[in-house]
């Protein structure tokens, strides 16, 4: 409409519009004569407004009037000079109102003109359509078409695009069929919003129906159709558009360019990216702030940080979403420390944050699991009013849970008056984080009572919870829900079902489930081959390996890791080796410390102690605490106090606070009989004030998990397991089961067989023993490594019960059957 305005009355008339019979009005048309003809009820009857309403100081205050404080300040003015009558200033009115988003003043203006000419009809609609829901703007569109108001293309545009932005399919195409009837169907820009709305509703075949049925299309229509298929997930086909359209004589503009870089994106193409980047430098474009923005998003989500950082270096000016893009490429490329450096000098040059500042922030955070940076954060969000957004709000959470205060997390969501499906989801991903499974299965049903649908990332976040608990019931159950929820052909739930079934015992499962989903993602090749390699099947891992590499998957780094560790707990020690070599010579990938750990690992298992010390020597990078640790721990199944005391000192040096290693080496002077080594190293751990993380083993049993720990008394059913114990041993001895006492000193040897016999696991299976049926599983999951004494004890207890008895401990699998494990003895 421009500068066409609309209209006005004292804001404290209150009578109802007349009916009136309308026609349609053009645009006031400026003369030189002393008057302007302006249309009005009939096409013989004209309303003459004297010019110099145009001119009069009131009109020039309405043009230049930016907010509503200044508005409020100048309807006196109007009133007191006898000009609310005009249509001039009545148009105006209810232009600035709706454009300051006040359409209850709007209102007040529009409803007591008696004699309402088309244009304020049209202003009044626009505003409903950016100012109020789709339901009120279809309404008001209504009403118009009742009081005979001739539609303008514009109307249909504006009613469009809120359709598009509301997904509404349904309104929008009545709409377009309302545009049809009114002669538009060959408009361009009429029918550039239509191909917008149908784009936005995820109808993008019938988006590209109308775009082909243009009779003549713009630059605008161009990018509408290229912009529908990007945000559609159809990159390929976005690029090829912008292809046809330069054949079509038309050459893309900045738009363009900021459409089509995040599909480069999408499908990782930084090199047509780059290419990209050439055509912004050739046509000027790279002192626009958006276009350098979206390179910067375009390279960081393409794994190439540094060269999004060159960009963001050389932007002669910067806008906050540039800032927040940088803070976001260095947090999501796991450079959590580069992210708060970025956001640190943000907020030096005083560049105000946005919740997506904040939200960025506490990612990096949350990453780094720096508590105190993120409290500081908060505190921040707090001063400058943005803990209220349940979008900051739901980044609190992600951050207190992954910082291990999972409780601060819950209070906030507590608090949280509006929970959206994104705060349940993050409670529940914190608790599954934490280990916390009874609670994140608790959130979830009521998420469920509340009518708040489960998506894809509840489930994932659900099923991680359910992977640690090892709970193969459990495990049926949610897959049965997510049939029926329709999310089983969801790509990152069903390799979340993979990684959980084999997690919990059924790796057989695990691997049906994998050779019927119709796509596959990296994720999906890692989590089966994991799953076989945590059950001891390295040959089955190593062949779906190779299996991957046929069908062109590109393995990442987990890939490796996983084919690695695989190898290591099956002793396929020439096998890991190729995998090594293959790692960086084949695909240029970078092994970490816990590639070498695992390599370390796999020689140490294998008895190549001393050239496993010799690979740590060799090591291109510093070696960490998963590469001594790896060590250590070979050092003890074979026996080797040189090796672990060098292991030992530099564990000792890297991780002063874990008592696990002090207690590693104390178990391995005493299995050389080197008792004031012993000593020496208990000294060493009361004096620091450092303790073992004490075992305990868990089953499930009718939805309740039970819990216990060595020699403990406090279960209801204690006297019937030690009862049921003490007979098992017996049974067991019978058939010649030795205890190993090596492992315990400073006690008699009667004491000693006590407290073997009295190890989490055995409670636990006898207890599993007790209160299952003959021949049923029992499932058992312990948090350390199983004992040499509980993993001989346990295959005679699967020969006298005839029971199957599945042990998941911190590294791996055990399946117990018939007397022998399925690691064949080496773990």
């Amino acid at each position: 409409m421009g500068s066409t305005l609309l209209l006005f009355t004292p804001l404290s008339i209150t009578s109802p519009p007349s009916t009136k019979i309308r026609h349609c009005a053009t645009s006031p048309k400026l003369h030189s004569s002393s008057t302007i003809i302006r249309p009005s009820h009939s096409l013989s009857q004209r309303t003459y407004i004297p010019s110099h309403v145009y001119t009069h100081p009131s009109a020039i205050l309405l043009e230049i009037c930016s907010d509503m404080k200044e508005l409020y300040q100048i309807l006196p003015l109007i009133i007191k000079n006898g000009l609310y009558n005009e249509h001039l200033f009545q148009t105006k009115l209810v232009s600035l109102f709706s454009k300051f988003g006040n359409l209850r003043d709007a209102r007040v203006v529009f409803d007591p003109i008696a004699d309402k000419i088309d244009a304020l009809y049209h202003t009044l609609l626009k505003g409903h359509a950016k100012s109020s829901s789709l339901e009120e703007a279809v309404s008001f569109f209504h009403r118009m078409l009742y009081d005979d108001v001739r539609p303008v293309v514009y109307n249909f545009t504006y009613l469009l695009k809120i359709c598009g932005d509301n997904s509404d399919l349904v309104r929008g195409k009545m709409i377009h069929s309302q545009l049809i009837c009114n002669g538009f169907s060959s408009n361009v820009y009429a029918m550039t919003a239509v191909v917008n709305m149908y784009a936005k509703c995820r109808q993008i075949n019938e988006a590209w129906k109308m775009f082909e049925r243009m009779p003549q299309r713009d630059l605008v229509s161009w990018n509408a159709i290229i912009a529908g298929y990007a945000q559609n997930g159809l990159a390929r086909r976005a690029l090829e558009l912008v292809l046809r359209m330069q054949k079509d004589g038309e050459s893309p503009d900045s738009i363009t360019v900021v459409t089509i870089l995040p599909a480069c994106a999408d499908i990782g193409l930084s090199r047509i990216g780059k290419s990209i980047h050439g055509f912004v430098i050739r046509a000027g474009f790279w002192s626009l702030v958006n276009v350098s923005t979206a390179l910067m998003n375009m390279y960081s989500k393409c794994g190439l940080v540094g060269k999004a950082r060159l960009v963001f270096d050389r932007m002669q000016m910067r806008n906050v979403v540039s800032w927040n893009s940088m803070i976001d490429g260095y947090a999501e490329s796991g450079n959590s420390e580069e992210a708060m450096v970025i956001f640190k000098k943000m907020m030096k040059e005083g560049v105000e944050p946005t919740d997506v500042t904040i939200m960025g922030a506490l990612h990096a955070c949350a990453d780094m699991g720096d508590l105190e940076q993120g409290k500081a954060v908060h505190e921040l969000s707090n001063r400058i009013g943005l803990a209220s957004h349940a979008s900051v709000t739901n980044s609190l959470i992600a951050m207190y849970s992954k910082c291990k205060k999972v409780d601060i997390a819950a209070e906030l969501f507590k608090k949280l008056k509006n929970k959206t499906l994104v705060s349940w989801n993050a409670m529940i991903l914190g608790y599954a984080q934490n280990g916390r499974v009874s609670e994140a299965l608790d959130h979830f049903c009521k998420m469920q009572q509340e009518n708040v649908q489960p998506d894809s990332f509840t489930m994932v976040s659900v099923i991680s919870a359910l992977a640690d608990l090892s709970v193969l019931r459990k495990a049926k159950w949610i897959h049965g829900l997510i049939i029926r929820s329709y999310l089983d052909k969801n790509i990152f739930v069903m390799t979340a079902l993979v990684d959980m079934y084999a997690k919990c015992g059924g790796v057989h499962m695990a691997r049906k489930l994998f050779d019927v989903m119709e796509e596959r993602h990296v994720m999906t090749w890692n989590s089966m081959i994991d799953g076989y390699g945590t059950h001891g099947l390295g040959q089955d891992a190593v062949e779906l390996f190779e299996q991957m590499q046929k069908d062109a998957i590109k393995p990442n780094n987990v890939t490796f890791l996983c084919v690695l560790s695989a190898c290591s707990h099956s002793g396929l020690v020439d096998e890991g080796y190729r995998c090594f070599t293959s790692m960086k010579q084949d695909y240029g990938l970078e092994p970490g410390n816990d590639h070498y750990g695992t390599m370390v690992d796999l020689l140490g298992r294998a008895g190549r102690l001393d050239e496993a010390w010799d690979f740590i020597q060799k090591m291109p990078i510093e070696p960490g605490i998963s590469v001594f640790g790896a060590m250590l721990g070979a050092c003890k199944i074979h026996k080797n106090v040189e090796l672990a005391e060098k292991a030992a000192k530099r564990l000792f040096e890297l991780d002063p606070e874990e008592g696990g290693y002090h207690v590693l080496l104390a178990n391995i002077y005493s299995d050389a009989s080197m008792w004031d080594n012993v000593a020496k190293v208990r000294k060493t751990m009361e004096k620091k004030g450092l303790q073992k993380t004490p075992g305990c083993s868990l089953v499930e049993l009718k939805n309740e998990v039970h819990t216990f720990y060595s020699g403990s008394t406090s279960h209801p059913q204690c006297e019937k397991i030690y009862a049921r114990l003490e007979m098992l041993v017996d049974e067991i001895k019978a058939v010649g089961y030795v205890p190993d006492t090596n492992s315990i000193h400073d006690v008699e040897d009667d004491v000693k067989k006590q407290l073997l016999n009295t190890h989490s696991e055995k409670l636990a299976i006898a207890f599993g023993l007790i209160n299952t049926s003959p021949g049923t599983t029992i499932h058992i999951r312990k948090n350390l490594r199983v004992c040499g004494d509980c993993h001989n004890a346990t295959k005679y207890i699967s020969l006298v019960t005839g029971r199957e008895i599945i042990v998941r401990d911190m590294h791996r699998f055990h399946h117990f059957k018939n007397g022998s494990c399925s690691c064949g003895d080496y773990w």
